[in-house]
């Protein structure tokens, strides 16, 4: 023991087994006059002797377990103190106020008496609920859910629904006769604009909360305007015409705002299924709004059959429960929650598995979503699955391809890489200033299998048929295979006339399976690929128009043997070879400081830098 003035420390050491968290405790006490005396020989020899003991400090605790004062329970009784209830000591706390016996004001208060609760009585437990969560009781929580943000919603609540309805009470009294349910959608909205701006600005505050305490000021307020509305006669069955784009707005709005909460935000079950029971039981909808009730139906993330499909143990989306069959479909709505969340959390597999299994009630703007599974499965590294999902039998995703899609492909399987940034549609992949990182473990595709894919893509979508920023940029891939700077080698011609008929029999394989021989790859395989997409162009340019053309013979940079074996395999139909190359000498003479000359006969271009002036 040691001494600081006039304080002491007492260190108590306990040797109960069962006490862990309390066997060294040190208590400050306040000096205490003590009388030593030399102990018997007989109390000498015990183990434990006691020396000192004063009275226990008395802790804040409820009336009803005052150490001092007697309590005597009642189930209800309001009028009068029971027995000596009304008395308290310094440290007895309202059970209904939570706050000092000595500060509350319906202590012995007839109709009320406080001094009287207790947590063994329901009719008292009540009252305290009421007293303690406010307009939360309406959501149906409890005082352990609720933490000092759903406190304060609940106060901006009160006075929200306080002043909303001052408001209609003004509007109400300024009006000589009944609602005019005829008037018009300005009409209305004119005379109830200080509601819809007073709405608008609570909401914009319950945006900057919370999960939790968002959601149940969006709620709360939906459940006020849309009563007050209602009383007014505007959500009648029989005033569906004059039900208010504005009120129908701020109401998806609310529900768009509740279920980004449920899916993006820390919203346990348990909370998440009263959210949902009131919308459902305490919000009046109009008549032709009624397929909005279920609007928040949303399974939790720890849903059964929702976690199974994401860990890929179920993959047919649908589960037998208690003898019904339970079925994964969502709103689209929520569907493009969880595909942006799982982005964030860069979850693409188990993204991937949601995918492929969950039922929508849009299935166009589903199958966008869909269409981003290969590149889910790119960010993953593994090439192979995502042009499997590029190329199935049925409903190819390819075959929706824009050209800035395919070329956003072509470089991802060429250098490894992908953007970093959050998509829900294909086209928000492509007008994205977004960096670019490498992929983790995944390869580069090898020259012949991005040939292939690119071959492919062109055959499912005619929109990258036919765009010469496609073929340009698959040509500098093959023309620099490996970001190479240097020219290809000039084969042998007995290889450049031998490759006329082997590449005409590859293009004239039917089907997205095309298939490049290990015998066409063997003597000149960069070369051969080079070629290959060289006769896959000169079909392109036969069947019509190629323009601009430039781009394609400058993707050739110093590969003109290979531009030069393109236009002799077009010389069957020297019209369409002539209009080409005409094109571009057009376009050439357009473009200042890129002047080139193109002889005929004998074949010859002369870039600008081999032009004499």
């Amino acid at each position: 023991m040691g001494t600081s003035g006039n304080i002491e420390e007492i260190i108590i050491l306990s040797d109960d087994e069962d006490d862990k968290d309390t066997s060294c405790l040190i208590v400050e006490v306040e000096a205490v006059k003590k009388t030593y005396s030399v102990l018997p020989p007989s109390s000498q020899d015990e183990d434990l002797v006691v020396t000192f003991s004063r009275r226990a400090d008395v802790l804040p605790h409820a009336r009803y377990d005052c150490p001092i004062h007697p309590f005597t329970p009642a189930d209800c009784e309001k009028t009068a103190p029971v027995a000596n209830n009304q008395l308290f000591c310094d440290q007895c706390f309202c059970y209904i106020c939570d706050k000092l016996a000595s500060l509350c004001g319906m202590w012995c208060h007839s109709g009320a008496c406080h001094c009287n609760s207790h947590n063994k009585s329901d009719f008292w437990n009540g009252i305290r609920n009421t007293a303690l969560l406010g307009e939360l009781q309406r959501f149906n929580l409890t005082l352990s859910e609720v933490d000092c943000h759903l406190r304060n919603a609940d106060k901006m609540l009160q006075s929200f629904r306080h002043e909303l309805s001052t408001l209609f009470s003004s509007i109400t009294l300024d009006q000589s006769l009944l609602p005019d349910y005829n008037m018009t959608q300005q009409d209305l909205s004119s005379r109830y604009g200080p509601v819809f701006e007073h709405v608008t600005l609570f909401l914009n505050k319950a945006d900057k909360q919370n999960s939790r305490a968002a959601s149940i000021m969006h709620l709360g307020a939906a459940e006020e305007f849309m009563r007050h509305f209602q009383v007014l006669g505007f959500m009648g069955s029989s005033s569906t015409a004059t039900t208010s784009e504005t009120i129908i707005m701020l109401l998806h709005r609310v529900i768009s705002s509740v279920q980004r909460h449920m899916v993006m935000g820390d919203i346990m079950p348990l909370f998440m299924q009263k959210l949902q029971d009131f919308y459902q039981n305490r919000i009046c909808f109009p008549a032709d709004m009624g397929e909005l009730k279920n609007s928040l139906c949303i399974r939790p993330w720890q849903d059964v059959l929702l976690v199974s499909v994401l860990k890929g143990q179920n993959v047919s989306g649908f589960r037998k429960d208690k003898g019904k069959k339970d079925v994964l479909f969502e709103t689209i709505s929520v569907v493009l929650l969880r595909t942006e969340l799982l982005q964030l959390q860069s979850r693409y597999r188990e993204l991937c598995r949601y995918l492929r299994v969950v039922l929508t009630d849009n299935p166009r703007l589903f199958q966008q979503i869909q269409d981003l599974v290969p590149f889910f499965k790119c960010k993953l590294g593994e090439f192979g699955s995502a042009l499997e999902s590029l190329f199935p039998p049925v409903n190819t995703p390819a075959s929706r391809f824009t050209p800035a899609i395919f070329l956003l492909y072509l470089r991802i399987f060429e250098t490894a890489t992908a953007p970093k940034l959050m998509v829900c549609q294909p086209e928000q992949l492509c007008f994205s200033s977004a960096l670019w990182e490498p992929i983790k473990d995944a390869v580069p595709l090898k020259s012949s299998e991005l040939v292939k894919f690119a071959l492919k893509a062109q055959r499912c979508s005619f929109s990258v048929y036919s765009d010469t920023q496609c073929w340009a940029s698959l040509l500098k891939v093959v023309c620099s295979p490996h970001g190479s700077p240097t020219a290809l080698p000039v084969p042998s011609q007995q290889f450049l006339f031998e490759s006329i008929d082997a590449v005409t029999e590859l293009l004239n394989q039917q089907g997205y399976n095309l298939q490049i021989s290990r015998f066409f790859l063997r003597t000149y395989p960069e070369q051969a690929l080079l070629l290959l997409v060289t006769g896959a162009l000169g079909a392109r340019i036969l069947q019509g128009s190629f323009s601009p053309a430039l781009s394609v013979l400058d993707a050739y940079k110093d590969n003109l043997w290979a531009f030069k074996w393109l236009c002799d395999r077009m010389s069957t139909s020297e019209d369409r070879l002539n209009s080409f190359l005409k094109e571009i000498t057009q376009e050439s003479s357009n473009t200042p400081g890129n002047e080139m000359v193109i002889k005929f006969k004998p074949f010859q271009v002369k870039l600008p830098s081999e032009i004499q002036l």
